[in-house]
This record gives C-alpha cells, sequence and structure tokens, in this order.
C-alpha cells in the first residue's frame, strides 16, 4: 500500500513524503503532530483521503506516528 503524508506548517510551507499517487493521503498540521495519530484522527487534526479501512490498519499498526514525528521536526 502507498502512503503520502504532508505536514503542514504554514500556508503553502508543507512537507511532503510519498508517492502522488499513493492510495491513502494523510495530512496534519505540524503543531498537531505532538498527539498520537488515533487521537488526533478522532479529533478532526489529521485529515486522510483515500480508502478509510486502509487508514484504519495503517493507525493500528503504529507506523504512521513516527513518520509524522520526523516530518514535523526542522
Amino acid at each position: 500500500m502507498s502512503v503520502q503524508y504532508r505536514v503542514i506548517f504554514a500556508k503553502k510551507d508543507e512537507v511532503v513524503e510519498g508517492p502522488d499517487d499513493a492510495e491513502v493521503v494523510i495530512s496534519i498540521a505540524a503543531q498537531d503532530c505532538a498527539l498520537p495519530a488515533s487521537v488526533a484522527y478522532m479529533r478532526g487534526k489529521l485529515k486522510a483521503v483515500g480508502h478509510t479501512g486502509k487508514l484504519l490498519d495503517l493507525l493500528a499498526s503504529g507506523d504512521v506516528e513516527p513518520v509524522l514525528q520526523r516530518l514535523s521536526v526542522r
């Protein structure tokens, strides 16, 4: 499964990792990366486009948080 991560610092200022044709695209503001990914999703801070079942599998696996933490640090 391909995933694209987008961490947004400001308008037109974001870090993107992953292919443009990804099955799931995850977007979150940099300041919200301090939250666990599943909590951010439930609070509406983490947005996703694509197959919801695959997103939930990613959140359950714990693979999302390390990538978001790494991308949120400048």
